[in-house]
């Protein structure tokens, strides 16, 4: 990120208030830690998850005078209407995510996902809030499971606020983008706990390919889409693509050697799960083209734009080659995520 954008940020921060829904999870502690660095007048985490609650005001204590730590439930819009009184910035990021509970538990994901994302707008119109950005996903492309639906649902009820807002000011956005390495409920600490457990690894198909970005890569850039903003777009990050059996295969040795496993770990597949796609898409072909394109994103326009836009990177992780297990190794142990 160049200077002038940093400090850009430095002003849009700078003594300002921030909500963070879903604050206490991966993202969400990343995103903060980021925005601490701006010195923000406030920012308030809402979650509903108690104990993660409590460990992170532990582990910020020395930022405890900024900290506002909110029970709530996106699923609550009074509770929400309170907790962004008097803020300027919202970060949406809270949602049922783990796609096999929401396809068994299919209207408690709408519950959240869906309308729990129009809580959050009517609280923002309500309160005067200036931006709101909304964390999707890569899964809400041609969905093939509940939580790609609902996030789908969710994005359109975002952009679709810029025309009900009516005389009000606030800027809606999205920002879309694939799995973030390390994060709760992700496959990391799930390789790494049962290669110390049981020696074995239990993947879905090691051809699978999943674009998949660092929580810090992650975080750069949605404060870079919140920048930008105008209203009503998505923002569709570059993400490199990993294929599930190398990064398997890179666990196992990094996991074994720092943990000292002595037996060989056998790697298991074991089918695709309920909902679950062989590869992702970053955008629809219509979506193709319409976007426009910088060095780290595509931007999707609000509403019914037509002009048409020539891209030059590809839109599925088929069409892309995997980075390289060297590379996978570097990021897991720069990032600390074993």
């Amino acid at each position: 990120m160049d200077k002038g954008s940093v400090q850009m940020e430095k002003r849009m921060y700078h003594n300002k208030k921030i909500l963070v829904t879903g604050g206490t999870g991966t993202i969400g502690i990343t995103l903060i830690k980021k925005l601490l660095e701006e010195d923000p007048q406030v920012i308030r985490i809402f979650s509903r998850d108690e104990y993660k609650q409590y460990e992170m005001s532990i582990a910020l204590q020395e930022h405890a005078s900024k900290l506002r730590f909110l029970i709530g439930d996106v699923r609550d819009q009074q509770r929400l209407v309170r907790a962004m009184e008097d803020i300027d910035y919202v970060f949406h990021l809270a949602a049922m995510k783990h796609v096999p509970f929401c396809e068994y538990n299919p209207f408690e994901a709408v519950q959240t996902n869906v309308i729990g994302t129009q809580n959050i707008i009517q609280a923002a119109v309500a309160n005067g809030v200036q931006k709101v950005l909304f964390t999707s996903t890569d899964k809400a492309i041609s969905p093939t499971n509940t939580y790609g639906a609902t996030k789908l649902t969710a994005e359109r009820l975002i952009s679709a606020a810029e025309y009900q807002k009516g005389p009000k000011s606030t800027v809606f956005s999205s920002v879309r983008f694939g799995n973030v390495m390390g994060s709760r409920g992700s496959v990391i600490p799930l390789f790494k706990q049962q290669i110390l457990d049981k020696q074995k690894i239990t993947i879905t198909d090691p051809d699978m390919l999943r674009y998949m970005m660092t929580p810090t890569q992650a975080i750069e850039l949605i404060m870079k889409a919140n920048e930008i903003a105008e209203g009503g777009e998505v923002f569709v990050l570059k993400m490199p693509t990993i294929r599930i059996g190398d990064l398997a295969e890179v666990l196992v040795e990094t996991v074994s050697q720092k943990y000292n496993v002595q037996e060989s770990v056998e790697i298991q597949s074991i089918g695709l799960r309920p909902g679950e796609k062989r590869f992702e898409e970053l955008m629809t072909m219509d979506e193709h083209l319409i976007a426009s394109e910088t060095e780290e994103m595509f931007i999707i326009p609000a509403g019914f734009n037509t002009k048409p836009a020539t891209l030059k990177n590809e839109i599925t992780s088929l069409d892309m080659t995997p980075i390289n297990k060297e590379t996978i190794k570097e990021w897991i142990l720069k990032e600390e995520l074993v």
